[in-house]
C-alpha cells in the first residue's frame, strides 16, 4: 500500500515505515504527527483519489530530527552587463517516518481542523513555503521571518513593506540594511504559481531592488 501525501506544501509517495525528508516543521523532535491531506490511495490496485483530499483518510508518522540540507550553489549573471552573484543556500528539513496510512475513519486533527486566522505558529509552519525563493531573501532572513510567524509566500504577500522593515532593523547587523520593497510582491507570484514570471523579473532585480 502507498499513498500521495501533501506535506509543507509539497507532495510524496509514501509507504509505512518510509523515512522522508520534508520541509522544516516546527513540532519537536520525536513528536507524533498527522497529515490529513492525502490525494491518492493505492490499496493493493485499489485506487481511491481524492477531490482534492481523501475524507477519513490520514497519514501518521513521528519527527526524527531537524537538520539542513546539503549546500546547493546559485550563480547568477548576466551578460555584457557585468554582473554576477554567488550565493549558497541550505534548506531547512526535518527527517519523518511514515508510521501507518489510514484509509477511512480518521479524526481532523486539532491543526487542521482550526480556523486559518486562528491557527497557531506551528500549524502554519506545517505548510510553510521556502521563502528564499524571493529575490533578496537568504536563509538567516529567511529564518527570521518564521520566527516572526511568517512562513509562507501569502503570510509574506500580505505584509507591509513597513512591517518587513521592523523586522529587519530589529535583526540589526548586515539584516538591517536589506530593501524589502519587491518581497510581498514576489511572494504574491510565488503563491499564485506564476514561477517563470518570477524568475524573469528577478533576472532585472539585484538583492531584491
Amino acid at each position: 500500500m502507498y499513498a500521495i501525501v501533501e506535506i509543507a506544501g509539497h507532495q510524496y509517495k509514501v509507504q509505512k515505515d518510509q523515512q522522508i525528508f520534508v520541509n522544516r516543521l516546527q513540532d519537536a523532535e520525536g513528536a507524533k504527527i498527522q497529515f490529513d491531506r492525502v490525494l491518492l490511495i493505492d490499496d493493493n490496485g485499489n485506487v481511491t483519489v481524492g477531490a482534492p483530499a481523501i475524507d477519513g483518510a490520514a497519514i501518521s508518522a513521528s519527527v526524527l530530527k531537524h537538520l539542513k540540507g546539503d549546500k546547493v550553489i546559485i550563480f547568477k549573471k548576466k551578460r555584457r552587463k557585468g554582473y554576477q552573484k554567488k550565493n549558497g543556500f541550505r534548506a531547512y528539513l526535518s527527517e519523518i517516518k511514515i508510521e501507518s496510512i489510514i484509509t477511512s475513519g480518521a479524526k481532523a486533527s486539532a491543526k487542521a481542523a482550526a480556523p486559518k486566522a486562528e491557527a497557531p505558529k506551528a500549524t502554519k509552519a506545517a505548510k510553510g513555503d521556502d521563502l528564499t525563493i524571493v529575490e533578496g531573501i537568504g536563509p538567516k532572513i529567511a529564518e527570521l521571518f518564521i520566527s516572526k510567524g511568517i512562513v509562507s509566500y501569502n503570510d509574506l504577500a500580505s505584509a507591509t513593506e513597513e512591517q518587513l522593515r521592523a523586522i529587519l532593523e530589529e535583526a540589526g547587523g548586515v539584516i538591517k540594511s536589506k530593501n524589502p520593497a519587491t518581497w510581498p510582491a514576489q511572494a504574491k507570484m510565488a503563491a499564485e504559481g506564476k514561477l517563470d514570471e518570477l524568475k524573469k523579473w528577478q533576472e532585472e532585480l539585484k538583492d531584491g531592488q
